[in-house]
C-alpha cells in the first residue's frame, strides 16, 4: 500500500465519527454566531429599516381598530430607540459570545471532558439567541404588543424561523460528547 494515500484524521487518534460530530458543533455555533452577529451589524449599517418595525410595534398603531389592548402602547420616541438598540446589543453579544465559544471547543476537541466544560459559552449563545427571537419577538412583540394582528408589521414568521434553528442547535450542542 501507498503511505501517501493515508489521509490524516481530523482529530487525530479519534475515528472519524466523533471528529464529525465535534467538528458540526463547532462549525453550528460558528454559523449561529454569524447569523447573530451580521444581523446586528445589519442594524447598525440599515438602522432605519428595522427601526421603523420597532417602533411600529411598540406604537400598536396597526392592531386591531378599537383593541382593548392599546393602553399597551409605548409613544416614547427615546424609548423605542433604547429598544431597538438593546435587540442590536443582543445580537452582537450572541455573535461574540458564539464565536468566543466556538474558539473554545476547537481548542477543548481532542478531549470529550473538556470537550463538554467548554460549551458554556456556547450553550449561552444560543440560549440568549432563544431568548431574543422567542422572548423578545414572539411573546414580548408578537402577544404583549400584538404584533400578530399587524398586516403591515408582523415579524412572527421570521422570529420563529431564528427560534428553531437556534433551539435545535442548542440540543445538539449541549448533548453529552463522550471519546469512542
Amino acid at each position: 500500500m501507498n503511505t501517501y494515500c493515508i489521509r490524516r484524521p481530523l482529530i487525530p487518534g479519534f475515528d472519524k465519527r466523533v471528529a464529525i460530530i465535534r467538528l458540526s458543533k463547532i462549525l453550528f455555533v460558528i454559523a449561529a454566531a454569524v447569523l447573530a452577529g451580521l444581523t446586528g451589524v445589519n442594524n447598525i449599517i440599515d438602522y432605519g429599516a428595522n427601526f421603523t418595525f420597532v417602533q411600529h410595534v411598540l406604537m400598536m398603531d396597526t392592531v386591531f381598530p378599537d383593541n382593548p389592548l392599546i393602553w399597551r402602547a409605548v409613544e416614547t420616541p427615546w424609548i423605542h430607540h433604547l429598544v431597538y438598540w438593546l435587540i442590536i446589543l443582543a445580537e452582537l453579544v450572541i455573535g461574540a459570545l458564539g464565536i468566543w465559544g466556538a474558539v473554545d471547543l476547537w481548542q477543548a476537541r481532542r478531549d470529550a471532558t473538556l470537550f463538554n466544560q467548554r460549551k458554556t459559552k456556547a450553550i449561552g449563545a444560543l440560549l440568549l439567541a432563544i431568548m431574543l427571537w422567542f422572548v423578545g419577538f414572539l411573546i414580548i412583540g408578537g402577544e404583549w404588543f400584538l404584533m400578530w394582528q399587524s398586516e403591515d408589521w408582523n415579524a412572527q414568521q421570521a422570529a420563529f424561523r431564528h427560534v428553531v434553528p437556534f433551539l435545535t442547535g442548542l440540543i445538539f450542542v449541549s448533548s453529552r460528547d463522550q471519546d469512542d
